[in-house]
């Protein structure tokens, strides 16, 4: 029928058909509806029911639907920075109340026009805002993700969390964020980071950049620079990326040429024995010269097999 060639037509263009602009097409996207065609993603709101569960055509039928709608948490997360993260209903900020939707979830909430990112049509929370409030003490990751891939800084997030003061949850929110004043890039950094200050360790910096000449420009999870050591951290992906694998070994090995005592260190032993990184890491400033809290060797109780 002339009415199906023209969805179709218009579908080829723009993924959302908005019933309201097309009064003329009512009957034929009823019937393409019908016959499964089309998806009513939201009143009035079609689209391809074939690409009815991405989640850019879901965005794409919010902003067409209300323009003044902002997505926020893991689809905003997702359509930034961080494609990887799982989404389940589409969190949406609007300042006009709407009843609940099918897939999403509708927040009466004005967000400030400078923590909105505006890209083909869909706005979102920009990713330090996104950060900030999808993190909690038990999920860093939204925070380490957002620092590692240099999306957002500590600086931006203190702006996004002043700007959204008035916020339940803003005292949790302003505590993680000190809790990340030294920019840890995974969950396993940031249990170091706190490990070292409770122990009172000091003199160290994080995400530290060295050159080695002629070979490589590398990021240190951590350097005590005066007595050049090293604390690498190593996430459980280590365990699973051959790539990964071949590189830190190239790595450590470029950087014990070029004067580093390298110690390298997993989730399990920070988790399980915290103690471990603690005077593993005394010792190896003690003899790079300087004692940083230490008073003799250690004896070795640890909760894995000596290899």
């Amino acid at each position: 029928m002339k009415s199906d060639l023209l969805i179709e037509h218009l579908l080829s263009d723009d993924p959302v058909l908005l019933a309201r602009d097309h009064r003329e097409l009512r009957h034929g996207i009823l019937r393409a509806t019908e016959a499964g065609r089309l998806r009513r993603l939201l009143p009035g709101v079609y689209v391809d029911a074939g690409r009815a569960g991405e989640l850019r055509v879901k965005a794409a039928a919010v902003a067409r639907w209300d323009p003044s709608a902002v997505i926020c948490g893991r689809a905003a997360a997702a359509l930034t920075y961080w494609p990887e993260i799982m989404v389940g209903p589409l969190e949406v900020a609007s300042p006009v109340r709407h009843a609940g939707q099918r897939g999403f979830t509708f927040v009466e909430r004005r967000v400030p026009p400078d923590l909105v990112r505006d890209a083909e049509r869909v706005r979102t929370t920009v990713p330090a805002l996104t950060a900030v409030e999808l993190a909690t003490f038990d999920f860093t990751d939204p925070i380490d993700l957002a620092l590692r891939k240099r999306v957002a800084s500590l600086g931006s997030m203190d702006e996004a969390l002043r700007l959204t003061c008035h916020r339940r949850g803003h005292t949790d929110r302003r505590r993680l964020l000190l809790d990340s004043r030294d920019e840890p890039w995974s969950a396993a950094e940031r249990l170091a980071q706190r490990i070292y200050r409770r122990a009172g360790i000091a003199g160290w910096a994080t995400n530290v950049k060295t050159v080695v000449p002629d070979v490589g420009t590398y990021y240190l999870d951590f350097a005590f620079k005066r007595e050049r050591v090293a604390s690498e951290i190593d996430g459980r992906l280590h365990h699973t990326d051959v790539d990964l694998f071949e590189s830190d070994r190239l790595r450590q090995n470029a950087l014990l040429l070029h004067g580093w005592l390298v110690l390298r260190f997993t989730w399990h032993m920070l988790d399980a024995d915290p103690t471990y990184l603690i005077a593993t890491t005394r010792e190896a400033l003690a003899c790079r010269g300087t004692n940083a809290g230490f008073s003799g060797g250690f004896a070795r109780n640890t909760p894995w097999p000596a290899g």
